[in-house]
């Protein structure tokens, strides 16, 4: 294991070949599997699953209860709530081996991901894109997209602070403003 600026905690099991980021954080039962890639300053809550051959960026919060599966990979800065959910194979039965068929699914910079919700395999969710509790993802997020539901549906944009946007696409909080560009939120020039 690299990484000698990580916290383990003692009942943590971190495999042969994985590399951990100064700074991050291992909680109690979490399990890193080999030729995982875990950044700098992240924070790996308790009865984790990681990999095998997962990557997250830096500054990344899972919180309790999660497994991030071989395939999905974390760009910097995401956040996962408690027991949330990722899939890696499509359409899987125990009696057929089908771990050749995973489908990759990417988590961009600085998204949320709300507790117990669950993304299906194969998706890209936005930077900064914001997905309620208990949401059930079954295709791409656009980039600053609040999405929440079953299945989720988009019910409006959120800044990269993470606040919801009114209308004129101004956050209240920070003041940043956005503007739509076919369709795409972007920040508006200066």
């Amino acid at each position: 294991m690299s990484g000698s600026g990580a916290f383990v905690h003692e009942t943590a099991c971190i495999d042969d070949a994985v590399s951990l980021g100064d700074g991050t954080k291992i909680w109690h039962f979490t399990h890193v599997l080999s030729g995982s890639v875990v950044g700098e300053n992240c924070n790996i809550g308790q009865n984790v699953v990681i990999g095998p051959d997962v990557r997250i960026g830096r500054g990344c919060k899972i919180q309790n209860n999660v497994s991030v599966y071989k395939g999905v990979t974390l760009e910097d800065d995401v956040f996962c709530g408690p027991s949330m959910v990722f899939t890696n194979v499509f359409n899987p039965r125990a009696h057929i081996r089908r771990m050749d068929e995973a489908r990759p699914t990417l988590v961009r910079r600085g998204a949320s991901i709300g507790a117990n919700a669950t993304v299906v395999c194969g998706i890209t969710i936005g930077r900064f894109a914001l997905v309620g509790a208990g949401a059930v993802v079954t295709r791409d997020v656009p980039d600053f997209a609040l999405i929440y539901g079953n299945p989720a549906r988009q019910h409006g944009w959120v800044c990269a602070c993470g606040e919801k946007l009114p209308k004129d696409l101004r956050c209240p909080a920070c003041g940043q403003r956005y503007q739509l560009r076919d369709g795409r939120l972007a920040e508006a020039d200066a």
